[in-house]
């Protein structure tokens, strides 16, 4: 035997797995229930998230914008009437497969393919039978390309297939977390407060953005937090107005508004939490402003609860921005689904905002995580005033991710 291969299929690997077989089998059976509801008949996962959540599948390079010789075709099939799921894979990755997946049935792709296992994949599962009926793809992620996804689809059908659209069943799935996942979320919490403590300790005039960053990605790591699927946005004077901007070699001047948006990270469950800070006291309609906005905080804590409707939060919030005059100002108001994320997105499938119908008759379920964002523009253009926490909904209790951080404006003197 080769010394490559040796080293592929007999080196020792020292599991890392996240969570226990029993929270895998407990997620396999949710999936197929989900599927069965669904009339999907087989689930072939290609995203980052679904590979993690079913396996524990763990990588640093999941070729999304590869060669064209090595397109991202690994990946897991489930099927609804089996309690077991068939992982495919590149003999590259085998020992990486024994280090982080429960998996119990890997197949590698023959070498006369390298990465593309397309057909391979396609013939395998119409051997196992598991090409009949509806075949589910997720169209909706980011991975595979549409290239990728076109041959999947094409080789499914030849084999039998009718391929639909599968992108909701894990979605769905995920949007109520176990109780493992819950406590992966609290650790995130833990960790994203060190990052906003160590951002106050060092925001001042003359550091530039890019230095703000690398000490709170140090924090944040140092915590014991993992790499977040979003680069950190700190943003200084005017491109405080773009929330979605980068930090850059900008240095940070005297009276400018400062932004932090970051998500502490633990088994790859993301909490999200941003502040805003001002280099010095800032004018009095701005100050005033960003104090009006933040009181709609003590509003929601009032009415966080277990089981709270979507909807009553979504009323609250525009009541206070209109009774406030701040309605005319706001940026966007509401919030997303929190939990497992890879790069470049952290955003869930959920999301709610007042002006947004479609999960306004849904409830805050015990086991579900999102964040809540205010966004209000300041006068004279100084910026945008911008707080996020994320809000950890128990069977009792809801916990407000990083309250003992001020929500409101904070002065660098």
């Amino acid at each position: 035997m080769p010394y490559r291969d040796e080293v592929y299929f007999q080196a020792p690997a020292e599991p890392e797995v996240p969570f226990s077989e029993e929270e895998f089998a407990a997620r396999l059976e949710r999936v197929r229930g989900a599927m069965a509801e669904a009339g999907i008949d087989c689930l072939f996962l290609t995203s980052p998230e679904s590979l993690y959540y079913v396996s524990g599948y763990l990588c640093m390079w999941y070729q999304s914008e590869s060669p064209m010789e090595w397109p991202p075709s690994n990946g897991i099939a489930v099927h609804v009437d089996h309690d077991r799921f068939i992982h495919f894979d590149t003999e590259r990755e085998a020992v990486l497969t024994r280090t982080f997946t429960v998996s119990k049935d890997t197949r590698f792709f023959p070498r006369d393919s390298y990465r593309d296992g397309t057909r391979f994949i396609a013939d395998e599962l119409k051997a196992e039978g598991w090409l009949r009926g509806n075949v589910g793809l997720e169209f909706w992620a980011g991975r595979p390309n549409r290239a990728a996804s076109d041959r999947f689809q094409a080789a499914f059908e030849a084999a039998g297939a009718r391929v639909v659209d599968g992108s909701a069943i894990l979605r769905e799935v995920r949007w109520k977390k176990s109780p493992a996942e819950m406590a992966c979320l609290h650790e995130g919490a833990r960790i994203a407060v060190a990052g906003l403590e160590r951002a106050h300790e060092v925001i001042r005039p003359g550091v530039s953005e890019l230095e703000v960053q690398g000490e709170v990605l140090n924090a944040l790591t140092a915590a014991g937090g993992e790499m977040p699927a979003m680069m950190l946005p700190v943003l200084s004077g005017a491109k405080t107005n773009a929330c979605h901007a980068v930090a850059t070699r900008r240095r940070m001047r005297e009276g400018e508004l400062v932004l932090l948006d970051l998500a502490g990270v633990h088994k790859r469950y993301h909490v999200n939490a941003a502040r805003a800070f001002s280099l010095g006291e800032p004018r009095p309609e701005v100050r005033e402003r960003a104090d009006r906005a933040i009181g709609v905080m003590d509003r929601v804590r009032e009415c966080l609860r277990p089981g709270l409707p979507v909807r009553e939060l979504n009323d609250l919030t525009r009541r206070y921005y209109e009774e406030h005059g701040l309605w005319d100002s706001r940026g966007w108001i509401g919030g997303y689904e929190m939990g497992i994320a890879f790069y470049p997105d952290w955003v869930g499938n959920f999301v709610y905002d007042p002006l947004a119908e479609k999960n306004a008759d849904r409830a805050f379920e015990p086991g579900t995580a999102v964040n809540y964002e205010v966004q209000v523009f300041l006068p004279r253009h100084a910026g945008c005033f911008f707080t996020i926490d994320t809000f950890l909904f128990g069977e009792d209790d809801v916990r407000l991710a990083t309250e003992e951080i001020p929500y409101g404006l904070t002065i660098i003197e």
